[in-house]
């Protein structure tokens, strides 16, 4: 019997991972477990889902209220709906209202049209059809022009705002609704575009603090480590712009001198990266529990709805899901855009830590409100855009992290696709004569070439 249920939990990722090996144009049959042996891998299988480690999974099953082989489910779904959602964005174009998963194992990804005629070609790809009145292009327009009033009000009051596409409206939480209404009204956007929502606490950020690993800044104040990285040649890491100013000096959790911040943004953004000196060397882990290492194998975005975890040293890992991507949240110290916001907990000595789904980087600690008692609301700033931004490399176990560069034999296919390029939803390249589309947002590197990942680009 539990053998027929799980089968039967499992037919939404069969689907989806079905309809993603159709739309990439592979031979074979159709149905789940018969495909030829060079078949392309699944999403699954590109996002290194089996990666996840141990403190990972637990966390998920405690925070998520899952059993391990629902946690290990989870992860595959939201892999493949990630593929799902990115051919359908593609398809869509401009109709495209957003896509979310929903359910214990993420079993069911909803993929949100303005045209009805859309439906079929939503549900044939296994997914749920929304019709809504406003487009996703429409509302991240109104956001970005609520970004740009912003810069000339104070927003302390109305403290946080983003794009919910799951009520395909902007969304404004304000300590006073009367500071919502002075941000909507200054941006132009209409009440059938916006909704104000009410909150208590205001967002901090959590300064002075350790998440993956410690670190010291100017022998003082204390962050943690986001995700190793290099740059050409050299080795050190990314964390939050909160924590230090470019050439602030840093130190080990072992009190050993470590590197200096090289670039730093805060706010604005909340970003920055330390070079080490050579008695570090930059990994492709995220510290773990009881000190295991937590392999990081790319950095392709999550879903909204899609489980994500953090590392912190303070509260250990803790577990929680995408709430919305594109968002803005006023601190004291000014406004940043854009962070994902989600529903994990965070404390003093969490900051500056690693965010990650499964093992894919999500993003580095900014702050938040609440706590690990009560429960609360962390923000993180991309990944990807840290790395685009300062041009790094993530420290991969796929054979990434290494620049990509060096000389194959003469055996290159040409065309524009680069590992250690940081590739957006939409992006085209070109690679061995074809051109393909990207699906989901990912920085490039070698094994990940766009014919090798379906899920990740689609030739077009």
């Amino acid at each position: 019997m539990h053998h027929r249920h799980r089968h039967h939990r499992a037919t939404g990722a069969a689907v989806a991972a079905t309809a993603a090996l159709l739309v990439a144009g592979l031979s074979g049959s159709a149905s789940a477990g018969t495909a030829p042996v060079d078949a392309a891998p699944t999403a699954a299988e590109t996002l290194r889902t089996d990666a996840a480690p141990p403190a990972l999974l637990k966390a998920m099953q405690r925070d998520l209220g899952l059993d391990r082989r629902q946690a290990e489910q989870r992860l595959a779904n939201e892999a493949d709906a990630g593929a799902t959602a990115g051919r359908l964005r593609a398809a869509l174009g401009g109709d495209f209202a957003g896509a979310w998963v929903r359910g214990a194992e993420s079993g069911t990804l909803t993929v949100a049209t303005t045209d009805a005629d859309d439906v079929a070609a939503i549900e044939a790809r296994g997914a749920e059809a929304k019709v809504v009145r406003h487009s996703l292009a429409d509302l991240d327009a109104a956001k970005a022009r609520m970004d740009k009033a912003a810069a000339g009000l104070n927003t302390a009051d109305a403290p946080v705002w983003y794009v919910d596409t799951r009520t395909n409206t902007v969304v404004v939480e304000a300590i006073r609704p009367a500071a919502a209404h002075k941000l909507l009204t200054a941006a132009g956007v209409d009440d059938s575009l916006s909704r104000v929502e009410k909150r208590t606490e205001r967002p901090r950020t959590f300064y002075d603090l350790r998440g993956g690993e410690a670190y010291y800044i100017n022998n003082s104040s204390r962050c943690s480590i986001g995700f190793p990285i290099t740059k050409g040649t050299q080795q050190g890491f990314a964390t939050a712009g909160h924590c230090g100013r470019a050439g602030s000096s840093t130190t080990g959790s072992n009190r050993v001198a470590q590197g200096t911040f090289q670039g730093s943004i805060f706010p604005g953004r909340d970003m920055a990266w330390v070079a080490t000196n050579s008695s570090w060397t930059a990994t492709p882990y995220v510290l773990g529990a009881g000190g295991q290492n937590v392999q990081v194998t790319g950095s392709t975005v999550s879903p909204v709805g899609a489980s994500v975890c953090r590392s912190g040293s303070t509260t250990g890992w803790h577990c929680g899901t995408v709430a919305q991507l594109n968002t803005s949240v006023t601190y004291q110290e000014g406004t940043i855009s854009p962070v994902t916001r989600t529903t994990v907990c965070a404390e003093p000595g969490d900051s500056g830590g690693s965010f990650i789904s499964g093992s894919q980087a999500q993003g580095v600690t900014s702050g938040g409100s609440g706590d690990c008692r009560s429960g609360g609301e962390t923000f993180f700033q991309p990944i990807n855009a840290l790395l685009q931004n300062y041009g790094l490399t993530l420290k991969t176990t796929g054979g990434g992290g290494d620049d990509g560069g060096g000389d194959d034999g003469g055996e290159e296919p040409g065309g524009t696709w680069a590992a250690g390029t940081v590739y957006q939803a939409g992006d085209t390249v070109t690679y061995g004569g074809a051109t393909y589309r990207c699906l989901q947002g990912h920085q490039a590197y070698a094994g990940w070439e766009p014919p090798n990942v379906p899920a990740l680009w689609q030739r077009v």
